[in-house]
């Protein structure tokens, strides 16, 4: 991925969503553009015209942090955009460079005494995520969950992958427009820190010709980062439950987090997951009945 021509078509798109109304800016004739213009900006982050067109180029090498947060406070960027903008930055600088795609695949090991920590929570789908929507773990209640991701034990799970390319994810995702816009914004910021992983890359370029839908949303430039929030699922055993999930950030690792579902106490979805679980234990009791003994 081009760094120099995400970071301008990022800044491009931030200044063409803002109308001059919106800006406090005067609006004087006929305009041909509904955003602002380039001197409008700059005007706003007290900057020349000509500086701020080498940012918009997509020259971010040797940009301060205050003009970053200047250009930040007159694009109105929202925390994720602002701290997306300080990582095209960052990679513009070469940092990026080093990074994961030095490393190889050392981002997906998962260490031990993290997977006795999802383990450690019977009751609670728990899963280790990277920032490529790589799920890295699952404890049984969290494969259950998403057991029609897991189907396909010839595939490595990725949620991405599966929102855009296998059908099931039409009826498991009640709220799939929502979960297929949120995850091109992970994988926007994503490439923002990492422009030269391997991997994402190559799932970038999967997900580009095979899906017109997410080349559409890959071309707004939106970004997202996932904190807390609520999902609803259908599933195909135990029907529609809504629950909420937690995203945290494990210190030390590269773009790992844990990812934690739960239901409020006494809640229909409190009863699917009981559920869930006794159907979980009786599927993995019956696979290992079935299988050859040696």
């Amino acid at each position: 991925m081009d760094n120099r021509e995400e970071a301008a078509a990022f800044l491009r798109s931030r200044r063409d969503r803002i109308t001059p109304e919106q800006a406090g800016l005067p609006v004087y004739g006929l305009r041909r553009v509904a955003g602002l213009r380039r001197g409008e900006v700059a005007m706003l982050a007290g900057v020349s015209v000509e500086y701020y067109t080498r940012l918009e180029r997509g020259n971010l090498k040797g940009v301060s942090g205050s003009v970053l947060d200047a250009v930040a406070l007159a694009l109105r960027l929202d925390d994720t955009e602002r701290m997306h903008l300080y990582d095209l930055a960052r990679a513009a600088g070469g940092s990026a460079t080093r990074g994961r795609a030095a490393r190889g695949d050392a981002a997906s090991v998962v260490r031990p005494s993290v997977r006795r920590i999802i383990e450690g929570m019977p009751d609670l789908p728990a899963f280790v995520t990277s920032d490529r929507l790589d799920t890295l773990a699952a404890n049984p209640l969290g494969r259950a969950l998403f057991a029609p991701m897991f189907a396909d034990p010839s595939r490595s799970p990725n949620t991405a992958r599966f929102a855009f390319l296998d059908p099931a994810s039409r009826r498991f995702y009640v709220d799939r427009e929502r979960v297929t816009r949120d995850a091109v914004g992970v994988l926007r910021v994503a490439a923002g820190k990492n422009p030269h992983d391997p991997e994402l890359i190559r799932l970038i370029g999967e997900l580009s010709t095979r899906s017109e839908e997410f080349r559409g949303l890959w071309g707004a430039r939106d970004v997202h980062v996932f904190r807390q929030g609520v999902k609803r699922f259908r599933h195909p055993v135990v029907g529609e439950l809504e629950l909420d999930h937690e995203s945290m950030l494990l210190p030390g690792e590269d773009g790992l987090s844990v990812v934690v579902y739960s239901a409020a106490p006494g809640s229909a979805a409190t009863d699917a997951l009981t559920l869930l679980a006794s159907w979980s234990a009786t599927a993995g009791r019956e696979q290992r009945l079935d299988a050859p003994s040696g």
